[in-house]
């Protein structure tokens, strides 16, 4: 450890030499996979348990909107909790949270129980390693790269969601539901031991410097009162402007993405006379875009304002979902799978972009601030969601909601570009002891 501070404190690092920070990365990437596999498996859930318990729909569906509030509601407590015990102790408990959720669930009897488990001990569990977690990583150990890595560790939760669907699907089909569950706690458990044994909390842990850092800065002191700091933050920055437009513009993401198109888009394309299958594969593909768009958003944030990249990318989203009525039938034709391409470039790309503003604006707070934000995604998509099915109701078709979605993110573009960034020498980041 002496000859690893020694070439990462004292002048540039020697070639052939990889910095402790991407090791810390890589762990942090596969426990965000492993959290991110639970929070699209209750979709697969739902009929296996209405047949087997006979409960009906809404009080199944009661446990994915608890765990879509749980989610959002924990994310910027997270970030405080990691600045009180550390980074390996929250993910580590996280990661039991989610393994306990899914095995205790293969014994429940009742939709409490349900509700218990995947709403509020997954809802715990998966929001605390999610957005927050990514946000706190790049801000303790990266100067250099921070717009990739940001994509890279977003893009890794993006994969959990949807490279385990294919998988457990044929799972919850020939071996039941109890035995996805199952699989899904030994992913967790798998993930486990590596978080607990290689994830640093700090680059001082390491005696090293930040990826990128001019300097070695000691490890700051743990900050006491986590809840109550999470709150304190919440009233510092809500009396300026730039925290509403950064929370309107997210909240519209959310809306944008997971309250209508992982909500509606499979019983919008069925309505048309598409399968329900086909429709649920192409959000299928929808993810694999995610992915690259994400890591290119990272990159790009590096080297362009963020408020521009905002800007087109809810632009562009805006123009997809106004065309998508147009799109639809019941086969799958090239202008659906160009769609589906340019939506899932987009998707998620708006991460990176808006994780450096918080970071831009509020520097050491930003992955509380940055959790606060993400709360704001999570009520767009819950609100999106509930309007969007009052919008099929009273017009017969989903086909006013994406015109409706489309213009939200036309307004989203607008907003991005007023949030302002810091003047030339103003003090964001409070600077670290040592």
């Amino acid at each position: 450890m002496a000859d690893v501070a020694t070439k990462y404190t004292n002048g540039p690092p020697r070639r052939g030499h990889v910095h402790p920070a991407w090791q810390v990365a890589a762990v942090s990437a596969s426990a965000i996979v492993a959290a991110g596999a639970f929070t699209t498996m209750a979709g697969l859930f739902t009929d296996p348990l209405h047949r087997e318990f006979g409960w009906s729909h809404g009080s199944i569906g009661l446990a994915a909107s608890v765990n879509m509030v749980v989610y959002g509601a924990i994310a910027p407590f997270s970030a405080a909790l990691m600045d009180r015990f550390g980074m390996r102790a929250v993910v580590g408990t996280a990661l039991a949270a989610v393994a306990a959720g899914a095995l205790l669930s293969t014994a429940m009897t009742a939709p409490w129980q349900y509700v218990l488990t995947w709403g509020v001990l997954i809802g715990l569990g998966s929001g605390a390693v999610a957005l927050t977690f990514a946000a706190t990583v790049t801000q303790r150990w990266f100067v250099r790269r921070r717009g990739l890595v940001s994509g890279v560790l977003t893009a890794a939760g993006v994969f959990g969601q949807f490279a385990f669907l294919p998988v457990l699907s044929w799972v919850v089909s020939g071996h039941g539901w109890r035995t996805a569950a199952v699989l899904l706690a030994l992913v967790a458990c798998a993930a486990l031991p590596l978080a607990l044994t290689l994830l640093r909390d700090h680059p001082a842990d390491a005696g090293v410097r930040a990826y990128g850092a001019r300097r070695f800065a000691g490890k700051p002191t743990a900050r006491p009162g986590a809840a109550v700091r999470t709150v304190r933050v919440l009233c510092t920055v809500a009396r300026g402007a730039p925290f509403w437009l950064l929370a309107a513009t997210f909240a519209i993401c959310g809306a944008s993405t997971n309250g209508v198109m992982w909500t509606h888009f499979t019983p919008a394309a069925h309505d048309h006379g598409m399968l329900a299958t086909t429709a649920s594969s192409l959000l299928a593909l929808i993810g694999v875009f995610n992915v690259a768009g994400t890591v290119f958003s990272g990159w790009l944030t590096d080297r362009i304002d963020p408020r521009r990249l905002l800007a087109v990318y809810y632009a562009l989203r805006g123009v997809a979902l106004f065309c998508l009525p147009v799109l639809m039938s019941a086969t799958v034709r090239p202008p659906m799978v160009a769609f589906v391409a340019v939506f899932g470039l987009l998707d998620v790309a708006t991460v990176p972009p808006t994780l450096a503003l918080c970071r831009e604006l509020y520097g050491a707070d930003s992955p509380v601030v940055f959790g606060w934000v993400a709360a704001a995604h999570q009520l767009g998509a819950g609100l999106a969601a509930f309007l969007g099915g009052v919008s099929r109701d009273a017009f017969g078709s989903y086909d006013p909601l994406w015109a409706a979605i489309g213009a939200v993110c036309g307004a989203g573009a607008l907003l991005s570009l007023v949030v302002p960034r810091p003047a030339a020498g103003a003090v964001t980041p409070r600077p670290e002891p040592g």
